[in-house]
Parts: structure tokens; sequence; C-alpha cells
């Protein structure tokens, strides 16, 4: 490996093997460490077996049976080399973050909700509080909040993650909409038995699914399999507004398009309430800052002052 040029061997490095190693010589095993991470103690097996195979070193006594976590001298000198690196870049990152402006913060959430929902009220928030230095991420997965960049997330979902705390912003509801000249140019539908004759538009979201939709309000016999899929919910809508087809909408993400007349609403007395549908998602281990709480406080109540959605 000495002949490997620099670039190689970061690329090479199996980082994440490390720290979950590390970690467990540090708690004393891989169930512990496996808490720790919020992973289950067989994938930190395998992190420690890769690592082995990596270096072409035994990091692991074996021969104790299956429950005895015995290192051997070469595994403790690269554990506390690896912890002590490690903490370096957390003392690193933890100066950096200070640097901050304490009214910076930074929010993470999905794409179509920070574009829908998100970013047409950064004005009025601008307004209500200029000073707050808002910061967006898009990401659909929910990162460990433990080690994440961003003050919190915004999420759709149950709410019940591990290892964070997630507390109810809003709620929503679901129906279909289409352009209004698509509705005309297929004879203005208005029984759910004509959805059987319409295209669908998917949304990855299983939250706001056809099936979802069939098994709670119908037509039973609607055939789900077949339609065009789309990645986020703000892709499906674009959609509908093309005339491509007809969308199970979240009334929070299409009700500006339900204003300005750009999708209506055929089956405007059915739909789907979701109670509790976006969430707050915090940090579990540490109170949030004083800028956070404003930030939070303030999505509060802008998401008491939409037009509430309407079953």
């Amino acid at each position: 490996m000495d002949d490997l040029p620099w670039s190689n061997i970061w690329t090479m490095l199996p980082l994440n093997a490390l720290r979950a190693f590390a970690l467990a010589v540090e708690k004393g095993g891989v169930r512990a460490a496996a808490r720790e991470l919020a992973i289950s103690h067989s994938a930190v097996s395998r992190h420690v077996a890769e690592l082995e195979r990596w270096l072409g070193v035994a990091l692991l006594e074996r021969g104790h049976g299956p429950r005895v976590f015995a290192v051997t001298p070469q595994g403790q000198r690269l554990a506390r080399v690896t912890l002590n690196a490690l903490d370096d870049v957390r003392r690193a990152a933890d100066a950096l973050r200070e640097q901050r402006s304490r009214y910076a913060v930074t929010v993470s959430t999905t794409p179509s909700f920070a574009g829908r929902w998100l970013l047409p009220r950064l004005p009025a928030l601008e307004r209500a509080h200029p000073r707050l230095e808002v910061s967006i991420v898009v990401d659909q997965r929910l990162d460990d909040p433990q080690s994440s960049a961003s003050d919190f997330a915004i999420r759709t979902g149950a709410g019940d993650w591990p290892a964070v705390v997630a507390e109810p912003l809003m709620d929503d509801a679901l129906y279909p909409v289409m352009s209004p000249t698509l509705w005309k140019n297929v004879g203005r539908p208005r029984a759910l038995t004509d959805l059987r004759q319409l295209r669908l538009l998917h949304d990855r979201d299983p939250n706001a699914s056809w099936q979802l939709w069939r098994d709670q309000q119908g037509p039973a016999d609607l055939d789900v399999r077949k339609g065009t899929r789309f990645t986020s919910s703000d892709l499906v809508l674009r959609a509908a507004a093309q005339g491509l087809g007809v969308a199970v909408a979240r009334h929070r993400l299409v009700l500006e398009d339900l204003e300005t007349g750009a999708l209506v609403r055929p089956f405007a007395s059915h739909a789907i309430t979701l109670a509790n549908a976006y969430w707050i998602v915090t940090p579990s281990a540490a109170a949030p800052r004083e800028a956070v709480k404003i930030l939070i406080a303030w999505l509060r109540r802008e998401a008491k002052r939409q037009r509430r959605p309407d079953a």
C-alpha cells in the first residue's frame, strides 16, 4: 500500500468500518456499539469482518465464545488511534459550528416540501424575523440527526423514527387532481368510477399512493398497476398540470395550484384525512438553540394559518 497515491488510499479506506470497530472497542462490545450507532449488531459485526479483510490482520481473538469480545493488541492500537482521530475531527467540527451566526438555522426536508411549501413562505419569515439566516438542505432520507449538519428536519410519515424527537407539525389530506383541460377533454368526470378510464400518475410517496386511495375511497376495481411513476410529489403534480393524467395530491402541496386554476379537484366530496402528516424531527441528545426554537414556532403558526385540509 506504500506505493498507492494518497487519493487512492482515501478512496479505499473503510471509514464506516473503522468507526464501528473503534466504537465497539470503546463500548466493550458489538451490541453496545450497535445501540450507539442505531444500527443492527450484525451490521457492526460485518464492519469488523470487512476491516479485518481489508487489513489482513486479526483484530479480535477467536476461541473465547461468541459472546466474548476480546481484542488483539493490534486491534487495541488501531481503535485507540481511530478514536483519537475522530475526537480531533469532532472538536474541529464543533469549532466550525460555533463560528456560525447565532441566528443561523439549517433545515433538512424533502425537495417537494421545500419547493412547494417552505420556499414560498421564506419572504414572510424574513419580514417577521429579519435576523434569522435559514439554510435549506433537501434530501428524501432522514439522516442520523446526531451527525447531520442540519438543526432539525421536516418529514412526512408515522413519526416513530428511532433516536430522535418527532413532534407533529400539521395535518394533511389526499385527493385526486388533474388539469382543467384534461378534465374537459375526458368529459368532466365527477364519479369515482370514472377513474378507471383515466391515466394514473404515481408518486413514490407511499402515504400518497393510488393503492391507499383505492383501499379507502375506491373504486375497488381500480387498476393501480398502470400509469407513469415519478420520484417526487412536485414532479407528479407538474405532470398533472401538463395534462398527462390524474394524480393523488397532498392538500398542503397542491393548494396554490388549485387556487391559480392550474389544477382542478374533480371529486371534491372525496378525500382522505392524514392526521399528523408532517413532523418536526430534532436530535434527542441536545436542546435546540434559541434561533431554532424561533423558527419552529413560526412554522407552527404558518401551518395553522394555511387553509386546513377539507375532507
